[in-house]
């Protein structure tokens, strides 16, 4: 977990229950991979030579693309990171944020739908397979009660490449009724956002899902289960 403020609202006495709205972040609420557009960031902030970002991922894209499992290319990204002091990938994710901020790197529709939410009293987790360096400063501007993130591993203030646990797949599903254990939530009664068929146990685990986007077997659920589809508009060029 990377950041928590606030206390759940609950939806009445009688019930003493709580409704929560979960957030998968990237291609759903920010246009962005934000683990691969960190480091393709951070890499460039720093001087590596051309071509060091291509190099250091395509073997994580061939992977992906042979089928080796998300939760397994997410580990094998975190140990690109080995070495890297977590105060350095901490500015590093500042600087990152505000960069993509001025190329739009919202998808508003979701932005929206995330501020109702938190408007309503609806208890906010944002629910990512990325990690403390792009997600501290998105967290600090959208204030989920919650974020829940994959935890790289750090000895001395430096990355040793390991992760504790990915939360990717069916992970997500566990974090929301996680939540509901500790915080009394009602999931019949919350919502959850998400764009990758990876997000379906997610979506699958609250009352009211929403599939944000055209990933063919999301959207092919939404219309089969009636789950609402929220389009993503084409980015407006600044």
């Amino acid at each position: 977990m990377l950041h928590h403020a606030g206390h759940p609202h609950r939806l009445g006495a009688a019930s003493g229950a709580v409704r929560a709205a979960f957030f998968d972040v990237d291609e759903t609420l920010i246009r962005r991979k934000s683990m691969f557009s960190f480091l393709e960031f951070h890499l460039r902030r720093r001087g590596r030579p051309d071509g060091t970002y291509e190099r250091l991922t395509d073997e994580l894209r061939a992977a992906a693309a042979s089928g080796v499992p998300r939760q397994e290319i997410n580990r094998r990204f975190y140990r690109l990171l080995a070495g890297e002091p977590v105060e350095a990938l901490t500015a590093a994710g500042e600087a990152w944020f505000a960069h993509e901020v001025e190329r739009g790197l919202f998808i508003e529709p979701t932005l929206t739908e995330l501020a109702e939410r938190r408007a309503a009293g609806d208890f906010v987790v944002l629910v990512s397979g990325s990690f403390f360096a792009p997600l501290a400063p998105l967290a600090a501007q959208l204030h989920p009660h919650w974020t829940v993130c994959t935890r790289p591993v750090a000895v001395d203030g430096v990355l040793t490449g390991e992760v504790t646990v990915p939360v990717i797949g069916g992970v997500k599903g566990r974090v929301a009724r996680h939540t509901a254990a500790l915080c009394g939530v009602d999931l019949a009664a919350s919502s959850a956002y998400g764009d990758h068929a990876s997000d379906l146990a997610l979506l699958s685990a609250v009352g009211h899902p929403v599939v944000v986007g055209d990933d063919p077997v999301l959207t092919a659920h939404a219309r089969s289960r009636g789950w609402r589809h929220l389009p993503v508009p084409d980015p407006v060029d600044a």
